[in-house]
């Protein structure tokens, strides 16, 4: 222990006599290992803490699939029958397809909407989960007549509810029905699948028999020993293609995922490009840091010369070295803690709201344990390697040497080749971050081919007593959209089917057109479906390009009348003029549809394609109930208009108010949220990496200089020019950087390839994007190299012929 002390006092006795080499360090240490721990608490809370079910793995959840490309969730009764019949799964529950979706909730006289998840009673069973508080959901809540309960998410609990422990047997009031919900339970932190769930509710006593029956459904179950997800997918195509199933449905095909996969989403992609970019900056911190310590270390080589002189070993040296590096790794790890915390602080400032499990990312004690763990390997990876070259010494050929000696050709290409692995991480990183960036730019300039400016969405609660029936929702929406256009201030009004960028959370339908054979109808697209009024194509900005838009003459008892999308026209009648062309639907294609006009194919529902899509007239809606959603066009900015909006809703339909509202750019910020955050995690490591890089080649550019003082001064005395010397120091610093680039650049090709699921319309391997990470990094090692050149150019040939002599 003695000992130990000694060499501690030892240690910091020798870096407190060089102070700006052990803050260079210190502060070098502390970027990487802080970025590294801060992407480990990330990476541990969102993909290797396990979910709070049992034996997640054996988890997996159900539905079909016709080409791959959409899924079909499973009707009620078939879902319990190929429960009760499966081999391969046990223990099924069951959730709704459209996942979680915004319900209008009564507070006083106040009207908000939280996210319902309508389930099976043993939905909770089948995932193994208790609840924190009170109880789950059980078979006894989810038959017709029962008590109407539900189930708070933890974090509806804690942001709604205050994190009342005193909540079980609160209510909630539905606005449509004016049910009060009894609160049974709360679930625990980190489960709120479907994804963004507020609360669940069982589905039988939740709506009519008619209705349930024409719902679909995932389902969720355990695998049983021995088998394996594609086996339960097998098993549900077999389900579907028995004989006595409708025809359509025996064109499916089973798909199981496992569970955990669909609740991380796609956030796995990022978190591992996250995680490799921190482990290239630790890679880089080390190297740096290393670098710095070889270069302390040859000039230390007279202190170390003479403590081998004085009788301590080689073991001792290395030992000693080694605790001085153990000094500088601690303090490293100190500020990379700080350095942690305030990256993971930003990270949840700035991560979107849809990312699972964000309340659960914080600094805790296992965060602090990886840090360790990394402060560790980065002390045995930078500390041991120059520890073991610096006691290699030949102690009197050193004590006989100047103190200004020159490092040898091996030591000179030990940091050299440092320094170029630097630089070629700095480029993998920079450039990964480019493709990134440049994706998120060409999402955000994504051609809409509609109008966002001045365009108002919002969300209607509808009391179901008053507007059941169908056609006295109708008559609703056209009073109501006629009041909105006479509000001053309102150019147009229409509903919608849905938000903006719903995905497929909106209605969908996949017709037939006339006269088309089984085999081609089977290849047909889903269609966004929308129903809208006269004035929908004006209100959202749609351009008409074929035939005409829809008009008072396309009512009910006249045929029906539709629009389609430029890709639907191509795909049925592809080189035909589609107008007047007719397309089949319903469940029986019982509906016949005219053509009468093509608009182009929007983004409103998916902001990364264009999808394909058919429009109907309110008047003429075959549908069995109404779009809930309006769309308003405004000529000033839309937010100001909602509180009027609000009161005329009031005011003018009883038993209806507006329940949410935003201008159409806020919905534009659910898409981007996760493009943006990661081109921003990236832009930031690929910041520091370098700047550490140019750090490194600044400091070995430095050092040439440094130990070929004598050799510069000769030269200048024989009649060198000072270009001719900053040229020459250059020239070296550059052929590192150039080496390093173009290594780091054939890493990039084949790295890159590893974020397409990232990208959007950019190629991992852009030539541009490539050729800019490495022009940027060239121009970065041009400023560092630029220094210590001049700095040649102003040696004294006197001085430093004296310091040869």
């Amino acid at each position: 222990m003695n000992r130990l002390l000694q060499d501690l006092r030892v240690g910091i006795r020798s870096l407190r006599h060089t102070p700006r080499f052990a803050i260079a360090a210190v502060l070098t240490l502390g970027l990487g290992i802080g970025l590294a721990t801060a992407v480990f608490t990330i990476a541990n809370a969102l993909l290797l803490r396990r979910l709070p079910v049992d034996n997640q793995t054996r988890l997996i959840v159900l539905w079909g699939t016709g080409d791959g490309t959409f899924n079909y969730p499973v009707g009620f009764s078939d879902s319990r029958e190929f429960g009760l019949k499966a081999r391969t799964v046990e223990r099924t529950g069951l959730f709704l397809f459209n996942g979680a979706w915004p319900l209008p909730i009564r507070e006083g006289d106040k009207v908000s909407r939280l996210r319902r998840a309508l389930v099976s009673g043993d939905f909770f069973d089948a995932l193994g989960v208790r609840a924190e508080l009170g109880r789950a959901l059980r078979p006894a809540d989810d038959v017709q007549g029962a008590a109407p309960v539900v189930v708070l998410s933890h974090s509806a609990w804690r942001q709604r509810f205050n994190g009342d422990p005193q909540v079980v047997g609160h209510r909630v009031v539905l606005y449509g029905d004016g049910a009060a919900c009894t609160i049974v339970g709360v679930m625990p932190r980190g489960l709120d699948y479907p994804t963004g769930t507020d609360f669940w509710q069982p589905v039988v006593p939740s709506m009519p028999p008619a209705g349930l029956a024409e719902m679909g459904f995932y389902i969720v179950g355990r695998l049983r020993p021995g088998a394996t997800p594609s086996h339960a997918a097998d098993e549900l195509t077999a389900f579907f293609r028995r004989p006595e199933a409708p025809p359509w449905q025996r064109n499916l095909r089973g798909v199981a995922s496992l569970w955990p996969r669909l609740v991380i989403g796609n956030v796995r992609p990022a978190l591992i490009a996250f995680a490799a970019a921190a482990g290239l900056l630790l890679l880089i911190t080390c190297i740096n840091v290393a670098n710095l310590l070889l270069v302390r270390g040859f000039a230390r080589v007279r202190e170390v010369a003479v403590r081998s002189a004085l009788g301590a070993n080689r073991a001792q040296i290395v030992w000693q070295l080694l605790t001085e590096n153990a000094l500088l790794a601690i303090a490293g790890g100190a500020v990379g803690i700080a350095v942690a915390a305030a990256a993971i602080r930003g990270f949840v400032a700035f991560a979107p709201a849809g990312i699972p499990r964000l309340d659960e990312i914080q600094l805790n004690a296992t965060a602090l344990i990886g840090a360790l763990a990394i402060t560790a390997i980065a002390m045995a990876f930078f500390g041991l390697a120059p520890a073991i070259l610096t006691s290699r010494l030949q102690i009197q050929q050193s004590l006989r040497s100047d103190t200004r000696q020159t490092a040898s050709r091996r030591a000179r290409f030990s940091t050299e080749a440092l320094v170029a692995g630097q630089m070629a991480l700095a480029v993998l990183v920079l450039s990964s971050a480019g493709v990134i960036a440049r994706s998120l730019i060409k999402l955000e300039r994504a051609e809409l081919r509609l109008e966002p400016t001045h365009l108002l969405i919002g969300d209607l609660a509808l009391e179901y007593g008053r507007y059941a029936d169908p056609q006295v929702q109708r008559a609703m929406l056209n009073r109501l959209v006629a009041e909105l256009e006479a509000i001053p201030g309102v150019r147009a009004a229409s509903p919608v089917v849905a938000v903006p960028f719903s995905g497929t959370g909106g209605w969908d339908g996949k017709p037939v057109a006339e006269g088309q054979s089984q085999e081609d109808a089977a290849a047909n697209p889903m269609l966004n479906m929308e129903v809208v009024v006269p004035d929908y194509f004006a209100t959202l900005g749609v351009s008409l390009l074929r035939g005409r838009g829809f008009t008072d003459r396309d009512r009910e008892g006249v045929p029906l009348a539709v629009v389609v999308s430029q890709a639907t026209a191509h795909h049925y009648w592809p080189g035909d003029d589609p107008i007047g062309k007719r397309l089949k639907l319903g469940p029986n294609l019982e509906l016949t549809a005219n053509v009468i006009g093509v608009v182009p194919d929007t983004r409103y529902r998916d902001l990364r394609e264009a999808r394909p899509s058919i429009y109907f007239p309110l008047a003429q809606s075959p549908f069995p109930f109404m779009p809930t959603t309006l769309a308003i066009r405004t000529t000033g900015r839309p937010d100001q208009l909602i509180p009027t909006i609000r009161r005329v809703i009031s005011e003018k339909e009883p038993g209806i108010a507006l329940a949410s509202a935003a201008p159409f750019e806020a919905f534009l910020a659910g898409p981007l949220a996760q493009p943006r955050l990661n081109a921003f995690l990236l832009a930031v490591f690929a910041i520091a990496a370098v700047a550490l890089a140019a750090v490194g080649l600044f400091g070995v550019t430095a050092t040439m200089v440094r130990q070929r003082t004598p050799e510069l001064g000769i030269r200048l005395a024989l009649g060198a020019a000072p270009a001719d010397l900053r040229r020459m120091v250059m020239r070296r610093g550059l052929g590192i950087a150039a080496v390093g680039s173009i290594v780091g650049l054939l890493c990039a090709l084949v790295a890159n390839r590893l974020l397409v699921a990232m990208l959007y319309e950019v190629s991992p391997t852009d030539a541009l994007t490539l050729a800019g990470a490495v022009g940027s990094l060239l121009a970065v090692a041009v400023f560092a190299t630029l220094i210590p050149a001049r700095s040649s150019t102003r040696i004294d040939p006197v001085l430093a012929l004296r310091a040869e002599g």
